[in-house]
C-alpha cells in the first residue's frame, strides 16, 4: 500500500467507525482506533500519525522499541503493548508503553508493577480474557478473572481499565456478536464487583469484525489491515 494511501485508508476506517457507532445506538466518541501497526515501517506510522492518529499498537518489542526511536519527535504517540507478554520482556514493556492488552497472569502483572518507573503515570491494563475456554488459547479463565482482577488493584505502577479478548475468527455476524458479548458480560460483572476501580475499557474487534464489536460495546477497536494494508495475522 503506498504511503500517500495511508490517510486515506485511516479516514474510511474512522467514517466505518462512526457508521458502526450510530447503527448501535452510540455516541461518536464511545470508541476509538488502535492502529495496529506491527510488521509496518516507522514512516507508514507517521503518515498515519499526520492524518492525526495517536494510539499505536505492537505486538512485537524488539521492532516497537526501533520504531519508537525512529518516532521520538512525535512525543505524544500512545504505545499500546498487545499480545502474550514474556517475563523477559516486560521491564522494557513497563519502561516504554503506556498500555498493555493481553495480561493473564499474577507474574506478568507484578513484574510491570515493579518495573514501572516512578516519574511516568501508571501503565494501562487490560486482562486478556479466554472465552472459549480453550487450554491452547491465552487468557485467564472466566472463574479466575475476580481474583486476578482483585490482585491487579492492590499493585502500584499499573491501572487495571478493563478486559481484551481475540475470539475465534467467523465471518458469521451473529457468532461475532455472540463472542463479543460474552468479553461484555464479563466486564460489566466486573465493574459491578470493583466499582472503585472506574473500569471502562472492552478493547475488542479488528478489521474483520468491528462492526459486531461496536455492537457489544467495545470501546477500543484494533485496526491493522484496514489501515495499513495486508500483512501476517496474528493480534489485530
Amino acid at each position: 500500500m503506498p504511503e500517500a494511501s495511508v490517510s486515506e485508508s485511516l479516514s474510511s476506517a474512522r467514517e466505518r467507525l462512526q457508521a458502526a457507532l450510530s447503527a448501535a445506538g452510540r455516541p461518536d466518541d464511545a470508541a476509538r482506533l488502535l492502529a495496529v501497526s506491527k510488521t509496518k515501517p516507522a514512516d507508514m506510522l507517521r503518515q498515519a500519525y499526520l492524518a492525526g492518529q495517536r494510539a499505536f499498537g505492537e505486538n512485537y518489542l524488539q521492532e516497537a522499541l526501533e520504531k519508537r526511536q525512529a518516532l521520538a519527535d512525535l512525543d505524544d504517540i500512545e504505545w499500546h503493548f498487545i499480545g502474550a507478554l514474556q517475563s523477559n520482556k516486560t521491564r522494557d514493556v513497563a519502561e516504554h508503553f503506556d498500555w498493555v492488552h493481553g495480561v493473564d497472569r499474577e507474574k506478568i502483572a507484578r513484574r510491570l508493577s515493579e518495573q514501572r518507573p516512578a516519574e511516568l503515570e501508571a501503565i494501562n491494563v487490560c486482562l486478556q480474557l479466554n472465552i472459549s475456554g480453550e487450554s491452547s488459547k491465552s487468557g485467564v479463565a472466566l472463574a479466575d478473572l475476580p481474583a486476578l482482577a482483585e490482585t491487579l488493584l492492590s499493585l502500584p505502577g499499573i491501572r487495571l481499565r478493563g478486559l481484551m479478548a481475540l475470539p475465534a475468527p467467523s465471518d458469521d455476524f451473529r457468532q461475532q456478536r455472540h463472542a463479543f458479548r460474552q468479553l461484555a458480560t464479563a466486564f460489566a460483572e466486573l465493574q459491578e464487583r470493583f466499582p472503585e476501580a472506574r473500569l471502562d475499557t472492552l478493547s475488542m474487534g479488528m478489521s474483520g469484525d468491528l462492526e459486531a464489536a461496536i455492537a457489544e460495546g467495545a470501546t477500543i477497536v484494533r485496526l491493522g489491515t484496514a489501515i495499513f494494508g495486508s500483512r501476517p495475522p496474528s493480534g489485530e
